[in-house]
This record gives structure tokens, sequence and C-alpha cells, in this order.
């Protein structure tokens, strides 16, 4: 069964537990950058600096939205929705599955984040939050963040 013919049809009827396929690689090659990364990382001792860590440190140009001690916001560079931008933490936790206890108050700003600077984006009729974790997750970017989608009608199942 190739990957590339099953994918999920408008309208068909979903039952829970059925799983809907998309061609391999993803939207814009995204599962591969998410395999690449994480092949990147394999071995002891290796994190290299992000691009997150770039722009967190000003070396790498962003359109930055908010900012604050603890996180910063800015525009996606691809965006997938007329309005995208990511929240990103200025503490490097590399993955959702890394955070520990003591991330708890971390975590939550950095929705409340999300929340404040989709209202400014003019997300009144609603949007989504996703979070990429590891691998199979398609992250691609081992810097934990909060994607922000919304501008128009989302569909459902996602991924």
């Amino acid at each position: 069964m190739a990957a590339a013919a099953l994918r999920w049809a408008r309208g068909s009827a979903w039952r829970w537990g059925q799983r809907c396929y998309v061609a391999a690689g993803g939207q814009d090659g995204e599962v591969q950058k998410a395999q690449q990364a994480a092949e990147a990382r394999e071995g002891p001792g290796r994190c290299p600096p992000t691009i997150f860590s770039k722009i967190i440190d000003r070396t790498l140009r962003a359109d930055i939205l908010h900012e604050d001690d603890k996180c910063l916001a800015f525009r996606d560079v691809a965006p997938q929705a007329p309005v995208h931008f990511l929240v990103i933490p200025k503490r490097p936790i590399p993955r959702l599955s890394h955070v520990a206890t003591g991330d708890a108050e971390l975590l939550g700003h950095l929705l409340l984040v999300a929340s404040q600077t989709a209202k400014v984006e003019g997300l009144v009729d609603g949007y989504r939050v996703v979070i990429n974790d590891g691998k199979q997750g398609a992250q691609s970017v081992y810097h934990l963040h909060l994607h922000v989608l919304g501008g128009r009608q989302l569909g459902w199942p996602p991924g």
C-alpha cells in the first residue's frame, strides 16, 4: 500500500480508531526535516544551536509579535494558515516530552501568551495550537515551540 495513494477523502465517514494517511514527506517536507533533525541530535553531547536560539540572541531576524523575560512569539517563516506564529520559551527545552514538573508555570505562560497574541492577531473565531514532539511527531526544530494557526477554517482530523 503506497503512502502517497492513501489520503483522507473529504466527506468520507470517519470512525474512532480509523487511521488517516498523507503522502510521505508531509507538508513542505516537514517529516523529512524532522527525521534529519532527530538524526543530527543523536549521540552524546550533540545539541547544536537551533534557529530559535539564533532568533532569541538576535543573530537571526524574525517578525516578533511578543517578548517578555520568559518567551518570544514571532511569525512563522513558512506559514500554513493566514495567521501562523510560534511561541517559544527563551530557556531551551528540546522537546515537550523533556519537560519537568518545575516547568509547569512556564508551560502555562506559553499558552497564555499564545492566547493573548491570538487575540491581538484578530483570531476571534478560533485557532489551533500545535506542539510537535520528536521524530514521529514531525518536530524539525529541537527547541520546544507552540504553533498557533488560524484565520481560516481548519480541517479535522489533523495530520
